[in-house]
Protein backbone atom coordinates (compact mmCIF):
# COMPACT_ATOMS: atom_id res chain seq x y z
CA UNK A 1 0.00 0.00 0.00
CA UNK A 2 1.31 3.46 -0.78
CA UNK A 3 1.34 6.47 1.19
CA UNK A 4 1.58 9.54 0.06
CA UNK A 5 1.42 12.10 3.07
CA UNK A 6 2.29 16.17 3.58
CA UNK A 7 4.69 17.30 5.61
CA UNK A 8 3.85 21.41 5.22
CA UNK A 9 0.77 22.81 4.00
CA UNK A 10 1.31 26.38 2.34
CA UNK A 11 1.79 29.62 4.33
CA UNK A 12 2.11 32.62 2.37
CA UNK A 13 3.24 35.98 3.28
CA UNK A 14 1.21 38.86 2.89
CA UNK A 15 -2.15 39.21 0.86
CA UNK A 16 -2.33 37.67 -2.69
CA UNK A 17 -2.34 41.66 -4.20
CA UNK A 18 -3.79 40.39 -7.34
CA UNK A 19 -6.99 38.98 -6.17
CA UNK A 20 -7.53 41.84 -3.14
CA UNK A 21 -7.78 44.79 -5.93
CA UNK A 22 -10.84 42.72 -7.40
CA UNK A 23 -14.33 43.20 -5.97
CA UNK A 24 -14.43 40.25 -2.91
CA UNK A 25 -16.13 37.13 -3.39
CA UNK A 26 -17.19 34.27 -1.07
CA UNK A 27 -15.34 31.73 -0.69
CA UNK A 28 -16.28 28.73 -2.13
CA UNK A 29 -17.37 25.21 -0.24
CA UNK A 30 -14.88 22.98 1.39
CA UNK A 31 -15.32 19.45 1.30
CA UNK A 32 -17.10 18.78 4.39
CA UNK A 33 -18.62 15.02 3.33
CA UNK A 34 -17.02 11.69 1.83
CA UNK A 35 -17.30 11.36 -1.95
CA UNK A 36 -16.17 9.43 -4.85
CA UNK A 37 -14.47 10.60 -7.78
CA UNK A 38 -12.97 9.57 -11.16
CA UNK A 39 -10.28 12.04 -10.76
CA UNK A 40 -8.80 13.94 -8.14
CA UNK A 41 -6.59 17.28 -8.71
CA UNK A 42 -4.61 18.05 -5.50
CA UNK A 43 -4.17 22.32 -5.91
CA UNK A 44 -6.23 24.85 -7.67
CA UNK A 45 -3.64 26.63 -9.30
CA UNK A 46 -3.09 27.42 -13.17
CA UNK A 47 -1.94 23.73 -13.41
CA UNK A 48 -4.71 22.55 -11.43
CA UNK A 49 -7.41 24.21 -13.68
CA UNK A 50 -6.04 23.45 -16.77
CA UNK A 51 -6.03 19.66 -15.77
CA UNK A 52 -9.05 19.77 -14.50
CA UNK A 53 -10.76 21.75 -18.02
CA UNK A 54 -8.96 19.03 -19.74
CA UNK A 55 -10.48 16.17 -18.24
CA UNK A 56 -13.85 17.94 -19.23
CA UNK A 57 -12.33 17.64 -22.77
CA UNK A 58 -11.02 14.02 -22.66
CA UNK A 59 -13.38 12.11 -20.22
CA UNK A 60 -16.77 13.86 -20.52
CA UNK A 61 -19.54 12.84 -17.80
CA UNK A 62 -16.82 12.28 -15.47
CA UNK A 63 -16.37 12.70 -12.04
CA UNK A 64 -13.94 15.44 -11.51
CA UNK A 65 -13.08 16.95 -7.57
CA UNK A 66 -10.68 19.68 -7.08
CA UNK A 67 -8.97 20.26 -4.02
CA UNK A 68 -7.70 23.92 -3.18
CA UNK A 69 -5.42 24.49 0.34
CA UNK A 70 -6.72 27.98 0.35
CA UNK A 71 -8.74 30.08 -1.40
CA UNK A 72 -8.97 30.31 -5.21
CA UNK A 73 -6.46 32.65 -6.68
CA UNK A 74 -4.98 33.47 -3.06
CA UNK A 75 -2.37 30.98 -3.71
CA UNK A 76 0.35 31.24 -5.56
CA UNK A 77 -1.51 31.84 -8.63
CA UNK A 78 -2.60 35.50 -7.34
CA UNK A 79 1.16 36.24 -6.28
CA UNK A 80 3.16 35.98 -9.73
CA UNK A 81 3.38 38.82 -12.21
CA UNK A 82 0.83 37.72 -14.61
CA UNK A 83 3.33 37.29 -17.97
CA UNK A 84 2.43 34.08 -19.98
CA UNK A 85 5.48 34.39 -22.35
CA UNK A 86 5.54 32.41 -25.42
CA UNK A 87 9.58 32.91 -25.81
CA UNK A 88 12.31 31.45 -24.29
CA UNK A 89 12.41 32.50 -20.94
CA UNK A 90 15.33 30.81 -19.12
CA UNK A 91 15.66 32.16 -15.86
CA UNK A 92 19.17 30.94 -15.00
CA UNK A 93 20.87 32.43 -18.47
CA UNK A 94 21.89 36.01 -18.51
CA UNK A 95 19.61 36.81 -21.18
CA UNK A 96 16.66 34.26 -21.00
CA UNK A 97 18.11 32.87 -24.47
CA UNK A 98 16.79 29.04 -24.38
CA UNK A 99 19.34 26.13 -24.02
CA UNK A 100 17.17 23.44 -25.73
CA UNK A 101 15.08 23.49 -28.45
CA UNK A 102 13.43 26.46 -28.65
CA UNK A 103 11.30 25.95 -31.77
CA UNK A 104 9.56 23.37 -29.79
CA UNK A 105 9.31 25.40 -26.18
CA UNK A 106 7.49 28.11 -28.21
CA UNK A 107 5.13 26.12 -30.03
CA UNK A 108 4.37 24.74 -26.19
CA UNK A 109 3.71 28.14 -25.22
CA UNK A 110 1.84 29.29 -27.53
CA UNK A 111 -0.47 26.12 -27.42
CA UNK A 112 -0.97 27.02 -23.74
CA UNK A 113 -1.93 30.64 -24.78
CA UNK A 114 -4.58 28.88 -27.26
CA UNK A 115 -5.88 26.69 -24.62
CA UNK A 116 -5.77 29.79 -21.95
CA UNK A 117 -7.49 32.04 -24.84
CA UNK A 118 -10.21 29.44 -25.62
CA UNK A 119 -11.01 29.24 -22.08
CA UNK A 120 -11.42 32.71 -22.09
CA UNK A 121 -14.38 32.51 -24.74
CA UNK A 122 -16.34 29.17 -23.38
CA UNK A 123 -16.12 30.54 -19.55
CA UNK A 124 -17.18 34.21 -20.41
CA UNK A 125 -13.56 35.47 -18.84
CA UNK A 126 -13.22 39.21 -19.35
CA UNK A 127 -10.81 39.62 -21.45
CA UNK A 128 -8.90 42.64 -19.78
CA UNK A 129 -8.03 39.70 -17.47
CA UNK A 130 -6.57 38.15 -20.64
CA UNK A 131 -4.68 40.97 -22.76
CA UNK A 132 -2.29 40.58 -25.73
CA UNK A 133 -0.26 43.10 -25.30
CA UNK A 134 3.15 41.92 -25.26
CA UNK A 135 6.09 42.70 -22.75
CA UNK A 136 9.51 44.25 -22.87
CA UNK A 137 12.51 43.67 -21.47
CA UNK A 138 13.91 46.59 -19.96
CA UNK A 139 17.23 47.98 -19.84
CA UNK A 140 18.90 50.25 -17.41
CA UNK A 141 23.18 49.97 -18.57
CA UNK A 142 24.69 49.61 -21.22
CA UNK A 143 25.31 45.33 -19.94
CA UNK A 144 21.68 44.86 -19.78
CA UNK A 145 21.47 46.74 -23.39
CA UNK A 146 24.24 44.12 -24.41
CA UNK A 147 21.74 41.41 -22.94
CA UNK A 148 18.47 42.76 -24.87
CA UNK A 149 20.95 43.12 -28.16
CA UNK A 150 22.20 39.41 -27.93
CA UNK A 151 18.37 38.11 -27.01
CA UNK A 152 17.19 39.66 -30.02
CA UNK A 153 19.87 38.30 -32.18
CA UNK A 154 18.98 34.66 -30.94
CA UNK A 155 14.77 35.51 -31.52
CA UNK A 156 15.97 36.81 -34.98
CA UNK A 157 17.75 33.13 -35.43
CA UNK A 158 14.54 31.92 -34.61
CA UNK A 159 12.72 34.05 -36.49
CA UNK A 160 11.06 35.61 -34.18
CA UNK A 161 9.83 39.18 -34.60
CA UNK A 162 10.86 42.10 -32.02
CA UNK A 163 11.44 45.32 -31.93
CA UNK A 164 14.33 48.26 -30.06
CA UNK A 165 12.85 50.50 -28.39
CA UNK A 166 15.36 53.77 -27.40
CA UNK A 167 15.47 55.81 -24.35
CA UNK A 168 12.69 58.13 -25.05
CA UNK A 169 10.53 55.39 -26.45
CA UNK A 170 10.65 53.69 -23.15
CA UNK A 171 10.06 57.03 -21.38
CA UNK A 172 6.50 57.49 -23.38
CA UNK A 173 5.74 54.47 -22.42
CA UNK A 174 6.28 54.03 -19.03
CA UNK A 175 6.59 57.49 -17.82
CA UNK A 176 10.02 56.88 -16.20
CA UNK A 177 13.48 58.27 -17.09
CA UNK A 178 14.99 55.10 -15.90
CA UNK A 179 15.46 53.13 -18.71
CA UNK A 180 18.17 53.00 -21.45
CA UNK A 181 16.68 50.75 -23.80
CA UNK A 182 13.74 48.25 -24.30
CA UNK A 183 13.29 45.19 -26.29
CA UNK A 184 9.55 45.04 -27.39
CA UNK A 185 8.49 41.28 -27.94
CA UNK A 186 4.72 41.14 -29.08
CA UNK A 187 3.93 37.70 -28.15
CA UNK A 188 2.93 37.59 -24.63
CA UNK A 189 -0.25 37.78 -23.01
CA UNK A 190 -0.59 40.04 -20.09
CA UNK A 191 -3.04 38.42 -17.41
CA UNK A 192 -4.67 39.54 -14.32
CA UNK A 193 -3.54 36.54 -13.26
CA UNK A 194 -6.52 36.17 -9.89
CA UNK A 195 -8.90 37.43 -12.23
CA UNK A 196 -8.34 34.70 -15.03
CA UNK A 197 -8.02 32.26 -12.06
CA UNK A 198 -11.47 32.93 -10.75
CA UNK A 199 -12.85 32.67 -14.11
CA UNK A 200 -11.64 29.28 -14.97
CA UNK A 201 -12.49 28.29 -11.48
CA UNK A 202 -16.40 29.64 -11.98
CA UNK A 203 -16.48 28.13 -15.42
CA UNK A 204 -15.40 24.50 -14.51
CA UNK A 205 -18.27 24.76 -11.60
CA UNK A 206 -20.66 25.53 -14.35
CA UNK A 207 -19.53 22.60 -16.83
CA UNK A 208 -19.83 20.58 -13.78
CA UNK A 209 -16.30 20.21 -11.77
CA UNK A 210 -16.46 20.20 -8.21
CA UNK A 211 -13.61 22.58 -6.93
CA UNK A 212 -13.73 22.64 -2.73
CA UNK A 213 -11.55 25.50 -1.28
CA UNK A 214 -9.82 25.96 2.13
CA UNK A 215 -9.41 22.20 1.85
CA UNK A 216 -5.51 21.08 2.14
CA UNK A 217 -5.19 17.70 1.46
CA UNK A 218 -2.87 15.85 4.72
CA UNK A 219 -2.51 12.44 2.85
CA UNK A 220 -3.72 10.15 0.41
CA UNK A 221 -3.25 6.50 0.42
CA UNK A 222 -4.38 3.50 -1.96
CA UNK A 223 -6.86 0.86 -1.84
CA UNK A 224 -7.75 -1.40 -3.87
CA UNK A 225 -7.28 -0.31 -7.39
CA UNK A 226 -7.59 3.51 -6.47
CA UNK A 227 -6.92 6.03 -3.91
CA UNK A 228 -8.21 7.28 -0.82
CA UNK A 229 -7.13 11.45 -0.41
CA UNK A 230 -7.94 12.88 3.26
CA UNK A 231 -8.79 16.47 3.90
CA UNK A 232 -9.09 18.15 7.26
CA UNK A 233 -13.47 17.12 7.38
CA UNK A 234 -13.66 14.41 5.12
CA UNK A 235 -12.16 12.09 1.83
CA UNK A 236 -12.39 11.53 -1.54
CA UNK A 237 -12.06 7.92 -2.78
CA UNK A 238 -10.82 8.24 -6.37
CA UNK A 239 -9.56 6.20 -9.43
CA UNK A 240 -6.95 8.62 -10.03
CA UNK A 241 -4.52 11.45 -8.41
CA UNK A 242 -3.37 14.65 -10.21
CA UNK A 243 -0.95 16.29 -7.90
CA UNK A 244 -0.97 19.92 -9.14
CA UNK A 245 0.88 21.72 -6.13
CA UNK A 246 4.43 22.95 -7.85
CA UNK A 247 6.87 23.12 -5.37
CA UNK A 248 4.77 21.33 -2.48
CA UNK A 249 5.23 17.85 -4.57
CA UNK A 250 8.56 17.54 -2.47
CA UNK A 251 5.54 17.75 0.49
CA UNK A 252 4.34 14.91 0.07
CA UNK A 253 7.69 12.80 -0.18
CA UNK A 254 8.45 12.91 -4.19
CA UNK A 255 11.96 14.26 -5.74
CA UNK A 256 13.13 15.48 -2.19
CA UNK A 257 16.39 17.15 -1.92
CA UNK A 258 15.96 18.16 -5.86
CA UNK A 259 13.86 21.24 -6.19
CA UNK A 260 14.72 24.62 -4.63
CA UNK A 261 11.96 26.03 -3.51
CA UNK A 262 12.27 29.95 -3.90
CA UNK A 263 10.19 32.63 -3.38
CA UNK A 264 10.18 36.09 -5.24
CA UNK A 265 8.37 39.19 -3.32
CA UNK A 266 6.34 42.38 -4.84
CA UNK A 267 4.59 45.58 -3.89
CA UNK A 268 1.61 47.76 -5.28
CA UNK A 269 0.87 50.88 -5.22
CA UNK A 270 -3.10 52.27 -4.10
CA UNK A 271 -5.11 53.57 -6.77
CA UNK A 272 -3.22 56.41 -8.32
CA UNK A 273 -5.16 59.68 -8.10
CA UNK A 274 -5.51 61.87 -10.94
CA UNK A 275 -3.03 63.83 -9.96
CA UNK A 276 -0.71 61.55 -9.92
CA UNK A 277 -1.09 59.86 -13.48
CA UNK A 278 -0.79 63.79 -14.48
CA UNK A 279 2.46 63.30 -12.98
CA UNK A 280 3.54 60.19 -14.33
CA UNK A 281 1.65 60.36 -17.83
CA UNK A 282 2.85 57.03 -20.08
CA UNK A 283 0.37 54.40 -21.02
CA UNK A 284 -2.20 52.88 -19.15
CA UNK A 285 -0.72 49.23 -19.64
CA UNK A 286 2.38 48.14 -19.84
CA UNK A 287 4.85 44.85 -18.73
CA UNK A 288 8.30 45.10 -18.47
CA UNK A 289 10.26 42.32 -17.57
CA UNK A 290 14.19 43.18 -16.49
CA UNK A 291 16.99 42.29 -19.13
CA UNK A 292 18.84 40.86 -16.61
CA UNK A 293 16.72 38.04 -14.91
CA UNK A 294 17.85 39.45 -11.35
CA UNK A 295 16.61 42.37 -12.07
CA UNK A 296 12.97 44.05 -11.50
CA UNK A 297 10.04 43.27 -13.12
CA UNK A 298 7.20 46.44 -13.25
CA UNK A 299 3.74 46.46 -14.27
CA UNK A 300 1.17 49.25 -14.73
CA UNK A 301 -2.19 48.08 -14.92
CA UNK A 302 -5.56 49.88 -15.72
CA UNK A 303 -9.36 50.41 -14.28
CA UNK A 304 -10.24 47.35 -16.28
CA UNK A 305 -8.00 45.09 -14.12
CA UNK A 306 -8.37 46.20 -10.70
CA UNK A 307 -7.33 49.65 -10.63
CA UNK A 308 -5.01 52.76 -11.88
CA UNK A 309 -2.11 50.96 -10.42
CA UNK A 310 2.07 50.15 -10.34
CA UNK A 311 3.13 46.39 -9.59
CA UNK A 312 7.07 46.47 -8.48
CA UNK A 313 8.81 42.72 -8.35
CA UNK A 314 12.05 41.54 -7.39
CA UNK A 315 14.74 40.07 -4.31
CA UNK A 316 14.43 36.36 -4.70
CA UNK A 317 15.29 33.96 -1.64
CA UNK A 318 15.81 30.16 -1.11
CA UNK A 319 13.73 28.91 1.68
CA UNK A 320 14.15 24.87 1.66
CA UNK A 321 11.18 24.99 4.36
CA UNK A 322 9.03 26.17 1.82
CA UNK A 323 8.07 29.08 4.29
CA UNK A 324 9.12 32.63 3.44
CA UNK A 325 10.15 34.51 6.78
CA UNK A 326 8.22 38.11 7.98
CA UNK A 327 11.44 39.17 7.59
CA UNK A 328 12.27 38.11 4.27
CA UNK A 329 9.24 40.25 2.56
CA UNK A 330 9.46 43.13 4.98
CA UNK A 331 13.61 43.16 3.71
CA UNK A 332 12.05 43.40 -0.11
CA UNK A 333 9.76 45.76 0.97
CA UNK A 334 12.02 48.38 1.46
CA UNK A 335 14.19 47.28 -1.56
CA UNK A 336 10.86 47.68 -3.62
CA UNK A 337 10.13 50.65 -2.40
CA UNK A 338 14.13 52.16 -3.62
CA UNK A 339 13.33 50.47 -7.00
CA UNK A 340 9.61 52.10 -6.99
CA UNK A 341 11.79 55.92 -6.36
CA UNK A 342 14.43 55.62 -8.15
CA UNK A 343 12.13 55.09 -11.49
CA UNK A 344 9.71 57.25 -10.54
CA UNK A 345 11.01 59.99 -9.41
CA UNK A 346 7.58 62.23 -9.84
CA UNK A 347 5.77 59.56 -7.37
CA UNK A 348 8.98 58.91 -4.88
CA UNK A 349 7.56 58.39 -1.41
CA UNK A 350 4.39 56.60 -2.22
CA UNK A 351 3.44 54.00 -0.07
CA UNK A 352 2.20 50.49 -1.18
CA UNK A 353 -0.91 49.08 -0.17
CA UNK A 354 0.14 46.00 -0.79
CA UNK A 355 3.39 43.55 -0.33
CA UNK A 356 3.35 39.76 -0.14
CA UNK A 357 5.55 36.74 -1.34
CA UNK A 358 5.11 34.46 -4.05
CA UNK A 359 6.16 30.75 -4.03
CA UNK A 360 8.22 29.77 -7.09
CA UNK A 361 9.71 26.47 -7.95
CA UNK A 362 12.88 25.41 -9.76
CA UNK A 363 14.74 22.36 -10.39
CA UNK A 364 18.73 22.79 -10.98
CA UNK A 365 18.57 21.56 -14.78
CA UNK A 366 15.54 24.00 -15.47
CA UNK A 367 13.12 20.11 -16.21
CA UNK A 368 9.43 19.72 -15.16
CA UNK A 369 7.96 16.81 -13.39
CA UNK A 370 5.36 15.91 -15.52
CA UNK A 371 4.60 12.18 -15.32
CA UNK A 372 3.26 9.09 -13.49
CA UNK A 373 4.50 8.66 -10.30
CA UNK A 374 3.21 5.65 -9.65
CA UNK A 375 -0.19 3.47 -11.13
CA UNK A 376 -2.89 6.00 -10.80
CA UNK A 377 -0.65 8.77 -9.60
CA UNK A 378 0.18 11.60 -11.87
CA UNK A 379 2.38 15.11 -11.32
CA UNK A 380 2.09 18.07 -13.34
CA UNK A 381 4.75 20.07 -11.44
CA UNK A 382 7.99 22.05 -10.94
CA UNK A 383 7.31 25.05 -12.95
CA UNK A 384 11.09 26.70 -13.23
CA UNK A 385 9.56 30.37 -12.69
CA UNK A 386 6.75 30.05 -15.35
CA UNK A 387 3.86 28.94 -13.55
CA UNK A 388 1.12 31.03 -15.75
CA UNK A 389 2.53 28.79 -19.51
CA UNK A 390 4.24 26.44 -18.30
CA UNK A 391 2.00 25.80 -15.48
CA UNK A 392 -1.01 25.71 -17.96
CA UNK A 393 0.96 22.59 -20.17
CA UNK A 394 2.22 20.72 -16.73
CA UNK A 395 -2.13 20.68 -16.30
CA UNK A 396 -2.54 19.85 -19.41
CA UNK A 397 -0.31 16.95 -19.72
CA UNK A 398 -0.87 15.18 -16.35
CA UNK A 399 -4.45 15.40 -17.65
CA UNK A 400 -3.34 13.54 -20.85
CA UNK A 401 -1.62 10.68 -18.88
CA UNK A 402 -4.09 10.02 -16.73
CA UNK A 403 -6.50 9.40 -19.71
CA UNK A 404 -4.18 7.74 -21.96
CA UNK A 405 -3.47 10.08 -24.50
CA UNK A 406 -0.19 10.87 -26.02
CA UNK A 407 0.84 14.71 -27.20
CA UNK A 408 3.41 16.81 -28.04
CA UNK A 409 3.49 17.84 -24.52
CA UNK A 410 3.78 14.54 -22.76
CA UNK A 411 6.11 13.78 -25.46
CA UNK A 412 8.07 16.81 -24.60
CA UNK A 413 7.96 16.59 -21.12
CA UNK A 414 8.05 12.62 -20.81
CA UNK A 415 11.73 12.85 -22.57
CA UNK A 416 13.00 15.33 -19.77
CA UNK A 417 15.65 13.74 -17.66
CA UNK A 418 14.96 13.73 -13.36
CA UNK A 419 15.67 17.20 -11.43
CA UNK A 420 19.50 16.77 -10.38
CA UNK A 421 20.49 16.25 -6.40
CA UNK A 422 20.98 19.54 -4.22
CA UNK A 423 23.48 20.06 -2.32
CA UNK A 424 22.80 18.79 1.28
CA UNK A 425 20.61 21.42 3.11
CA UNK A 426 22.50 23.73 4.88
CA UNK A 427 25.06 23.76 2.00
CA UNK A 428 22.23 24.59 -0.26
CA UNK A 429 20.72 27.61 1.16
CA UNK A 430 23.57 29.33 2.21
CA UNK A 431 25.35 28.93 -0.90
CA UNK A 432 21.53 29.57 -3.22
CA UNK A 433 21.12 33.15 -0.93
CA UNK A 434 24.80 34.09 -1.48
CA UNK A 435 25.21 33.59 -5.13
CA UNK A 436 21.50 35.28 -5.36
CA UNK A 437 22.40 38.25 -3.26
CA UNK A 438 25.45 38.77 -5.18
CA UNK A 439 23.24 38.46 -8.40
CA UNK A 440 21.09 41.06 -6.93
CA UNK A 441 23.75 43.20 -6.05
CA UNK A 442 25.21 42.99 -10.08
CA UNK A 443 21.66 44.13 -11.05
CA UNK A 444 21.13 46.76 -9.21
CA UNK A 445 19.89 49.01 -11.68
CA UNK A 446 18.02 47.10 -13.14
Amino acid sequence: MSLYRATHLPLHRGPAGWSAILPARPAGPALEADRTADFTIIGGGFAGLAAARRLTQLAPGAKIVVLEAGGIAEGASGRNSGFMIDLPHELTSEDYAGTGDDRAVIALNRHAQVFAAEAVEDYGIDRNFFDRAGKVNGAASEGAHSHNLSYAQHLQTLGEASEMLDAQAMQQMTGSPHYLSGLYTPGTVMLQPAGFVRGMADGLRRSGVAIYENSPVSQFTQKGDGWVVQTPRATVATGKVILTVNGHLESFGVQRGRLMQLFLFATMTPELPAAALDALGGQSRWGITPSDPMGTTMRRIDSGQGGNRIVTRTCAVLRSGMQATAQDLARAARVMQTKFDSRFPQLAGLKMEHAWAGHLCLSLNGVAVMRELEQGVFAGCVQNGLGTARGTLTGIGAAELACGVTSDITRHFGTEEAPKRLPPRPVRDLGANTVLRWKEWKARAE
